[in-house]
């Protein structure tokens, strides 16, 4: 986790740098390379001590617009979000815990979809909770087929 440092100098530049230290030439082919990955997982691996999540995903996002697959990214980022806060998959059993995850996962969903979106998010969210994926279901990556289904690739 970042002490703060994430946020001195040229933020883009130090991404990059490190993405091409590493053999990528952007930062979404390194992300493409760890599918399912948590955001900040990325950042440490980037820099434990000056990269931070939220940079992460804001640089995602800016080359999701420029590429044109900002809903790529959101079902991309859905399934970084899910591993983290459902590692297990979907819940077999929707006790409190179960429930308290899932609404973690879904509403982090959410709140780092851009405004463009949002509306989409939320079908996709009441189509999960109306009709729940089988127990243990996780996305592995943006290209999951009930992602795919829940949020084709249309652009907004």
């Amino acid at each position: 986790m970042s002490d703060g440092r994430a946020w001195e100098g040229n933020i883009k530049a130090r991404l990059y740098e490190r993405v091409r230290e590493r053999g990528f030439d952007s930062l979404s082919a390194f992300a493409e390379a760890r599918p399912a990955v948590p955001l900040h997982l990325l950042a440490e691996e980037l820099g434990k001590d000056d990269v931070a999540g939220v940079q992460v995903l804001s640089g995602l996002l800016a080359e999701a617009e420029r590429r044109k697959q900002v809903t790529r990214f959101v079902r991309d980022v859905f399934a970084r979000l899910w591993s983290e806060s459902v590692p297990d998959g979907w819940p077999t059993v929707m006790d409190d815990d179960a429930r308290f995850a899932v609404a973690e996962a879904l509403g982090c969903w959410t709140a780092y979809t851009p405004e463009t979106h949002k509306e989409r998010v939320k079908q996709a969210r009441a189509a999960l909770r109306a009709s729940p994926p089988p127990p243990g279901w996780s996305p592995l990556g943006a290209d999951d087929e009930l992602l795919l289904t829940l949020l084709p690739d249309e652009e907004v």
